[in-house]
């Protein structure tokens, strides 16, 4: 039997901590390095992953000097080459050093430390990404974590630049809030949005996508007026900035988003056949569903679905899923088929009971159907 991937082994293990150790031990020689490994390592089986950066950041405050700017110097001096700054996306950088930014979050907030702290996390994001640490200095000190996000928004280092959009998104996963003004933040992007490398630009359409989520309106201006600067001279960027801001305005029908990205609103066309091929189906197996889409004239087709769940709490739950874009030809009808897995999610509760299926195509509702969804 194929034993089953886990992702907390796979980042955190004894070799990383032992790699980790022996980074701290060369550059400071009491550290007791096998006594911390082997602490931090027999605890693993119990924990999670994030339950893992916590106890070994847990055990560097034992085994590191007591005086904060002690303790900061040796961190800094263990820390690896930078990754490598000719790399343009998806370089994330080796979960080991996680620890070390907590170390900083949890240790160095003191007013005396906030420099110390900034330039600490300024050299731990070139190895790893210090997106959750910089939030809790954000909510500490916000004015003076933005001067800092500034001149990492201007910095060399695309992981520096990274780290300025990315740690100021308001609704970042698995991290902390922030209770800062998102109007203010929008700033930085602006700083940002042109940047030739796609992990930086992809951090701002993702921040402009939680944005999104609380004022839509002043997302579609932003996008707005940053393709009338045109500061992006690359074209493809640019598409891929909208297109990847919008996925949320996208599902949700939004005309303007709709609009944006070239979609007609009330496009012209017909759909026939919309056929459920199995109206009751148990959890673990598909919903088969087809439909015909036609046009007297060519359209540009945004084709998602709607799943409306069954809700015991009489509660309206909903989701819109994607199916494809179309480049429809006049008078020429196209079938599509598709089919839809019914399983356990960790993001969403199933319930068994009657069902709704909804074609949204650019935006509009169209035809429905029920089904009837068994355990």
């Amino acid at each position: 039997m194929t034993e089953k991937f886990s992702l907390k082994d796979e980042l955190f293990n004894p070799k990383k901590v032992t790699y980790l150790a022996t980074l701290i031990k060369s550059v400071y020689a009491d550290f007791k390095d096998t006594e911390f490994t082997q602490k931090i390592i027999v605890q693993f089986p119990k924990l999670a992953l994030k339950q893992r950066i916590i106890c070994i950041r847990q055990h560097l405050e034992i085994y590191l000097p007591k005086d904060y700017p002690s303790a900061l110097k040796i961190i800094i001096s263990a820390l690896p080459c930078e990754l490598d700054p000719t790399k343009i996306d998806q370089d994330f950088g080796d979960f080991i050093f996680a620890p070390l930014s907590d170390f900083v979050a949890k240790n160095g907030l003191q007013n005396q430390f906030i420099n110390l702290s900034f330039n600490a996390l300024a050299e731990i994001t070139k190895r790893f990404s210090c997106e959750d640490a910089i939030r809790y200095f954000i909510n500490h000190c916000p004015e003076k974590s933005f001067v800092f996000m500034q001149t990492m928004a201007h910095s060399d280092n695309y992981h520096q630049r990274r780290l300025a959009s990315e740690g100021f998104r308001p609704k970042l996963p698995w991290c902390i809030g922030i209770n800062f003004d998102y109007k203010k933040a929008l700033s930085i992007l602006d700083d940002l949005y042109f940047d030739n490398t796609r992990y930086v630009v992809r951090s701002v359409a993702n921040h402009l996508n939680d944005i999104a989520k609380i004022d839509p309106e002043l997302v579609i201006h932003t996008l707005t007026r940053w393709q009338m600067e045109g500061k992006q001279s690359n074209p493809k960027e640019l598409d891929f900035l909208i297109k990847h801001t919008l996925r949320t305005l996208v599902k949700k029908g939004n005309i303007q988003a709709l609009d944006l990205l070239g979609f007609n609103a009330n496009p012209d066309i017909k759909i026939t056949a919309f056929h459920i091929e199995n109206k009751q189906i148990n959890l673990g197996e598909y919903l088969n569903f087809s439909f015909k889409v036609s046009s007297v004239k060519e359209m540009k087709l945004m084709l998602d679905y709607k799943i409306i769940y069954s809700n015991p709490n009489a509660r309206h739950c909903e989701k819109v899923f994607k199916i494809k874009q179309l480049s429809l030809k006049s008078n020429t009808p196209v079938l599509i088929e598709k089919k839809h897995l019914f399983k356990h999610m960790s993001t969403k509760k199933l319930y068994s009971g009657n069902h709704q299926i909804q074609l949204q195509i650019n935006g509009r509702l169209y035809d429905k159907g029920d089904f009837t969804l068994i355990f």
